[in-house]
Order: C-alpha cells, then structure tokens, then sequence
C-alpha cells in the first residue's frame, strides 16, 4: 500500500497486492505467520502469507467473492432501474446507454447464433458487462482500496476478481456445464456421443477421433478461463509496477496505460463473450 511502500521491499509490495484475502481452515500442527502453532482440530480464519496454500481446496477468496458479486448487483440494478423507467419519448442518456449496449449484444448474437435459444442474448448479455464490470476495477489506482481496507484491519484486499484464476474457471465451467446441457439436448446421448467418437475421421479411427475430440472439448473452458485471467493478471502487475515509480513517472506513464487498458478490459469481456456464443452454437449444430 502507499502508506507502506517505504516500508517494503518491491518484492513484498508486489506479493502484498497480488494475496487475495482468503478464509479457510489451517489443519492441526500448522505454524502460523506469527510463530504460533494450530492446535487440534484446526482452526477456520483469514489466511496470512502463504498459509492460502495450507487451507487446501475448501478455501475461498472472499474479496473475489465480495467484488464479483457487488459488482454483479451493480449491473442487475442498474438495467433494471433503466428498464422501469423506459419512455418512448426523447431517451435518457442512461436508456441510450443500455439501449446501445442491448443492441450490440443482439447484432453479434444474431450473426453467430443461428438456432432457437432465448437464453442466449440474456447469457451474452450478462456476461459481456459483468466482466467487463470486473474488469475495470483494475483502473482503480492499485493503492486505494487496499489502503482503506488496512485502516479497517483487513491485510489483503485484490478488487479484481478476474485476476483470480479462481473466478475466470468458475465462469469458464458454468459455459462448459450449459455446452455439455445443450449438446446433449439437442442432439441426444448417442448423437453426441457420436460426435466425440466418429468424427473427423470415421468408426475406423475412433480411439483417435475420441482422443481429438476431447481435447477439443476440454480445451474451450480452460482457454476461456486462462486467457481472461492471464490478459487482466498481466495488466494489474503493470499497473502495480507503476505505483513503485517515483511519482512523476507515476503520472506519465499511468495515464497512457490506463487508456489503453480500457481497451484491454473491453476486449477481454467481448471475447469471452463470443466465444460463449460460438460454443453454444457449436453444441447446437449436428454433424
């Protein structure tokens, strides 16, 4: 944090703004960051340092947690307060705003999409602001939320939940559950099974043609998951190893980045997007 970047290293500085503030349960025997030790039974509390790796898999990150879901209520209320008030009128900048958004959305979900699904524009939606939500808290100055959170006693505090690979897998694997949902839907148990197992290259060539196709499969949540994380993990680093600069520095190059970076954010939501699109319409075709 600002007030303590005298005090740390660039290392620890860079390590403190990367810990997520994660609640788990440190197992009996577990040495503590303050020389303590856990007794039996464990013990349920906020990690410190390393002790995340220490809480195993029932572990949360809570503000990732809190964040994407603030962040998630700020686009619900904010569209629905827009939808209550819709006039046929001269629109409100905020009607045109939504009004715009609403349209893109359709033209891109129209031009990939071409099968009977009203859930498909509400997904896109959904997913095109509220990432698009979470990642723009990374043009928030890196050092003032975390700043207030240690006046409130909180040690870590990361207020982008996409630079947590936790929340861009869970996202990644909630398109992966509804493309398993829908291919099987549309197509039946044993035609996408057929499709796993006979294509592209025939009944003869199925082991092969099962190996091929898996990895197709698996590869699209994964590579939803690790591109958001890695674009928007990259961008906070640099905007963190700005805030080391001496303040000047700070200025000139923060300013360009942070304009580019809106670009970077915008792109992020867009392609997730997309590819969602492009994946439930995959689902939807038969081969």
């Amino acid at each position: 944090m600002a007030s303590e970047s005298g005090t740390l290293t660039s290392s620890e500085y860079i390590s403190h703004h990367l810990t997520n503030l994660t609640f788990g349960k440190l197992p009996a025997g577990t040495t503590r960051y303050d020389g303590t030790v856990v007794g039996d039974g464990g013990t349920w509390t906020f990690a410190h340092g390393n002790e995340a790796a220490e809480m195993g898999f029932w572990a949360i990150n809570v503000d990732t947690m809190f964040w994407s879901i603030a962040l998630g209520l700020m686009f619900v209320w904010l569209f629905l307060k827009v939808a209550k008030s819709v006039t046929e009128g001269v629109p409100g900048n905020a009607q045109n705003f939504v009004e715009s958004i609403i349209e893109f959305i359709d033209e891109n979900v129209k031009s990939i999409f071409h099968h009977k699904n009203d859930l498909i524009a509400p997904l896109s939606l959904t997913i095109f602001v509220w990432i698009f939500l979470m990642n723009a808290m990374d043009l928030v100055p890196v050092d003032w939320i975390p700043f207030v959170a240690s006046e409130m006693g909180i040690s870590y505090m990361k207020v982008v939940p996409t630079t947590d690979v936790n929340a861009t897998l869970g996202m990644a694997l909630s398109v992966f559950g509804l493309i398993i949902y829908y291919s099987v839907k549309e197509k039946g148990v044993g035609g996408f099974l057929a499709e796993l197992s006979l294509q592209p290259l025939g009944k003869w060539m199925l082991p092969f043609n099962l190996f091929l196709e898996l990895v197709g499969l698996f590869a699209k949540p994964v590579s939803l998951a690790l591109r958001l994380f890695g674009n928007m993990y990259a961008g906070e680093m640099i905007f963190i190893l700005i805030a080391l600069m001496p303040f000047w520095i700070q200025w000139i190059l923060s300013v360009p980045w942070a304009i580019f970076h809106i670009l970077v954010i915008t792109l992020q939501a867009f392609i997730f997007m997309v590819l969602t699109i492009v994946y439930m319409a995959m689902a939807h075709d038969h081969h």
